[in-house]
């Protein structure tokens, strides 16, 4: 009669063990202890008062049926929850906050098994907040490091995110607060921070979460009564980042709570980083004590990629997805697309679905006509690189031969005609198109300019080839 508990908790383990995933089974039921079995009253042992609440809050189901399974009908449940051992002694009764379904008992806490499974969960992502290596960091398998396409579009927040990675907490750079425009990569970067230190340091607690979402589980935790639960969850956390803190604005609560828990993990050397739209002196609708705080660290600013980077971008994803495709091509989707990245390797996989689906060839008319649907502005301003390389391309010579120092009548030539489609087709300055092409002044681009137009009409050979070049411009 002695083992008649033991015996009913080894069949209750038997039935739940098949029905939890086992990494859930060693955590949450290999710890508990059979104490004793008084007619269908199974009493368990758990280890703190934690544990029995995210039993109840996660496993209430299952335990219900299995009990009633072994024991039959009218089977119940209590637990013996320990509250701490003085010298090695048996577990002993402290002050422990009670409501009316519970009674102290001599040597543990007694709490008979609640029917419903309405209890306020802790951790806002429902994962226990004790059991560090049991949280899961929100992270997105593909953002890392390597995926990240560097560029000098970027480079300064990808190299202090490398760093930051390397010693979460121990550089200049907390907060990194990284901004720029939507569709420039600012989720991917700051979350292969937080890839790299899981993979360098397993035991750190890294966590994502997006603004709107930290608003949402404040404002559950606030009708809860559980916001000093949230703030003690977010408080233990190593590397925290939070995505789009832009949206904090006019949320004086929500700011006010995420202050203190700023200040607790930077007090206590761990990481944060922080994305936005903008950078903190141009933010509205935030406290004047937080944006202070943001700038603390290092603020880094990602920009529209240029033409090199959205070609490295293309390759690097055709590459990764086993699909050939003409540099042709790639080049007019990099020309063409160049507000952000999202857009770029949206309009990429419209392409190649369009050829799967269709079954064609992706050729550069299939790409030009796909385009020029998906940008809303089929006359997108080019880009000087990009007028340059269709101009090397077509005089079969490279880009760097712009920038020499030399009088070759080919060279100049292709550098005047270089000059001329930046100046009608862009918006830039003379004085940029010349610092770009060859290094020159606002002159020389205006006497180019000049020499084409006059040559258009007195060079029938000239001509033609201006006219090759426009087509594959405005294709």
């Amino acid at each position: 009669m002695n083992e008649e508990y033991r015996t009913a908790w080894e069949k209750c383990l038997n039935i739940i063990k098949d029905n939890v995933p086992g990494s859930s089974f060693k955590t949450w039921f290999e710890p508990i202890i059979p104490v004793k079995l008084n007619e269908k009253v199974l009493t368990i042992q758990v280890p703190s008062a934690f544990f029995y609440e995210y039993l109840e809050e996660q496993f209430i189901d299952i335990l219900r049926k299995t009990l009633r399974m072994v024991l039959g009908t009218g089977a119940k449940l209590e637990y013996n929850v320990v509250i701490g051992t003085k010298n090695g002694e048996e577990p002993y009764t402290v002050s422990y906050p009670t409501n009316n379904n519970l009674k102290i008992q001599n040597k543990a806490l007694t709490v008979p098994l609640r029917v419903d499974d309405k209890t306020a969960i802790k951790n806002p992502f429902i994962i226990p907040g004790i059991q560090k290596l049991q949280i899961d960091p929100q992270l997105k398998a593909d953002n890392t490091f390597e995926n990240f396409v560097e560029g000098d579009c970027n480079r300064l927040g990808r190299s202090a995110g490398y760093a930051v990675a390397q010693n979460p907490g121990g550089t200049a750079f907390n907060p990194l607060m990284i901004y720029g425009n939507s569709g420039l990569g600012k989720t991917h970067l700051a979350q292969a921070i937080g890839i790299e230190v899981k993979e360098q340091f397993p035991d750190k607690v890294v966590l994502y979460v997006n603004a709107n979402k930290f608003q949402t589980q404040f404002t559950e935790a606030t009708r809860n009564n559980n916001r000093n639960d949230f703030l003690h969850f977010y408080q233990m956390i190593d590397v925290l980042i939070l995505d789009d803190v832009h949206e904090f604005a006019g949320k004086e609560k929500t700011q006010e709570t995420f202050f203190h828990i700023f200040n607790h993990l930077h007090q206590m050397g761990k990481q944060l980083i922080l994305t936005s739209d903008k950078p903190p002196i141009e933010l509205k609708g935030m406290e004047q004590r937080l944006l202070s705080r943001f700038k603390w660290g290092l603020t880094a600013d990602l920009q529209t990629p240029d033409f090199d980077t959205r070609m490295k971008i293309l390759r690097r994803k055709v590459y990764k997805d086993g699909i050939s495709l003409s540099d042709e091509v790639l080049e007019y989707i990099a020309s063409h697309v160049s507000n952000n990245v999202r857009e770029l390797e949206g309009a990429l996989v419209s392409l190649l679905a369009q050829s799967m689906l269709n079954n064609r060839e992706i050729t550069l008319e299939l790409a030009a006509k796909l385009i020029n649907k998906l940008v809303k502005n089929s006359k997108r301003e080019l880009s000087i690189e990009y007028i340059s390389k269709v101009v090397c391309d077509y005089f079969s010579m490279t880009v760097d031969a712009l920038q020499a120092k030399t009088r070759k009548r080919e060279i100049v030539q292709a550098r005047q005609i270089a000059m001329y489609f930046s100046k009608s087709l862009t918006k830039y300055s003379l004085a940029s198109i010349g610092a770009q092409i060859g290094s020159k002044d606002h002159a020389t681009v205006l006497h180019a300019c000049k020499t084409v137009n006059n040559l258009k009409d007195t060079d029938k050979n000239f001509r033609q080839f201006v006219e090759d070049i426009e087509k594959k411009l405005k294709m």
